[in-house]
């Protein structure tokens, strides 16, 4: 017993230390100056989405038409991975960056959805996409005339026909693995070297194999800024561009290219910007709901269950700060959607409380002590408790894995809310229930545990009297 005490004695010191780590961290990042680097407390903010901090939804037009139907899954792929990286690099908190497959009325066009929280000037977002340059190498178009033809449109317009003095390759920024400053020991210009990955390395030799004594041209966001003519096939894939740059243009670039250089060319088609104000707004919704409702779980335990029901209160303010410190900890991104998972999932550790007591009147309706009642009645609700709390990890897994971010939000908090229940229910309650070693029955504790003592006091008593 006195082991139990101690162990109850430390659970409620974790829980004080807990609730004061979420409280003094949040006063102290609320009083952080805006410019001021975050220190101590300060540094374990809550992580808020989109929607509750605000920030920009941008929506880009990918143009694939040139990309092999087998290639185009990867090459989104690529492309996201490569935005993700470039906006990381300007310190976005949690960025969500994702692609928006097919079913578009124009053909060859796909869509990329990017979400930055917290920015909500929406040129600077569309300068952080900008920025990642588009690499692509040509080589020289066998048709090429230098002849145009001119003719004149129904506007008016003057048009020029010919046919490119380049035509795309397979080589692109893709493929790239890193790109190096260098200096040239001679003229002591800045150069950037090219180091290709294993594919890209292979299809560099290819291209230059195949076009010995002729020109294969760089093109940087459609621009050519290097036609260097091959001499022999260059193996290990490495090139290198000269484009006249400045030292200051040389390593810009060269962040750049390291940062990502798009697979396929993008065109911002949509732009949203959501204030701060309506994530303040959603916010103060969310912890309103959420402390009404915890509210209302305590009184209804309370009155029902009484001093299990106050037990159950205190694993469920447990249970509260304990999810409150992961979210700031991990740290997990919070959404309105996620919000409404974490008020969910106070349900579902009520929910295993409710399966416990229900089990522990049951058994004192049969004659048991109160210790015997206590002891059976989380052993015989085990089982109830594991599966439903199972089916509904089961089914968090499943949102997470299928769902789209807003769905994701959800299912995390949901799933972590549900583990972190089914171990407060079961442990925690426990714990304090057996610390209070409560076994004489008397006025006091048919009181404090309900009619479920009183009905097996007045069976003991028929059966003594028979």
């Amino acid at each position: 017993m006195a082991k139990t005490r101690i162990t109850a004695v430390l659970i409620l010191l974790l829980g004080i230390g807990l609730g004061f780590f979420v409280y003094q961290s949040e006063i102290s990042n609320r009083n952080l100056a805006e410019d001021a680097k975050a220190t101590g407390f300060a540094k374990y903010p809550f992580k808020l989405g989109l929607d509750l901090s605000g920030g920009t939804h941008l929506v880009y037009k990918a143009d694939v038409s040139l990309v092999d139907s087998v290639e185009l899954k990867n090459s989104m792929e690529a492309l996201r991975d490569v935005i993700e990286r470039r906006v990381n690099v300007f310190g976005v908190s949690e960025p969500i960056v994702q692609v928006q497959n097919g079913g578009f009325s124009n053909a060859g066009e796909e869509r990329l959805i990017v979400d930055l929280p917290g920015v909500t000037e929406v040129s600077k977002a569309i300068e952080m996409i900008g920025q990642t340059p588009m690499l692509d190498f040509r080589t020289e178009n066998p048709d090429f005339n230098t002849e145009q033809n001119v003719s004149i449109g129904d506007d008016g317009v003057v048009k020029l026909d010919t046919n490119p003095q380049y035509i795309l390759t397979e080589l692109t920024g893709r493929y790239l693995d890193k790109a190096i400053l260098e200096f040239d020991q001679n003229t002591g210009e800045p150069t950037v070297s090219l180091q290709f990955d294993e594919e890209g390395s292979v299809l560099f030799e290819k291209i230059t194999r195949e076009n010995i004594g002729k020109s294969v041209a760089i093109y940087l966001d459609g621009e050519a800024i290097s036609t260097p003519t091959v001499n022999e096939a260059i193996s290990g894939g490495q090139a290198q561009i000269s484009g006249n740059f400045t030292p200051v243009e040389a390593k810009t670039l060269v962040g750049r290219l390291n940062s990502g250089a798009l697979p396929v060319p993008i065109t911002l088609i949509s732009t949203q910007t959501i204030g701060p104000s309506l994530g303040t707004q959603a916010t103060t919704a969310g912890v309103k709901a959420a402390l009404i409702g915890f509210m209302a779980i305590a009184l209804f335990l309370i009155i029902w269950y009484r001093l299990p029901g106050v037990i159950a209160v205190f694993a469920l303010s447990m249970y509260v700060v304990i999810m409150l410190s992961i979210f700031k900890l991990v740290p997990v991104t919070l959404t309105a959607a996620g919000i409404a998972g974490f008020i969910i999932s106070i349900g579902i550790a009520v929910d295993a409380n409710v399966l416990i007591f229900e089990r522990i009147k049951e058994e004192l309706r049969n004659g048991e002590s109160i210790s015997d009642a206590i002891h059976h009645g989380f052993k015989r609700a085990w089982l109830s408790v594991r599966d439903s709390n199972i089916s509904s990890m089961i089914t968090a897994v499943m949102l997470f894995w299928f769902g789209t971010s807003l769905i994701k939000g959800f299912a995390l908090v949901f799933l972590i809310g549900v583990i972190v229940s089914m171990i407060s229910a079961i442990s925690i309650t426990r714990i304090f229930l057996y610390s209070l070693n409560i076994k004489k029955k008397n006025k006091l504790t048919g009181f404090l545990f309900g009619s479920g003592f009183s009905n097996a006091s007045t069976k003991a008593a028929h059966a003594v009297q028979k």
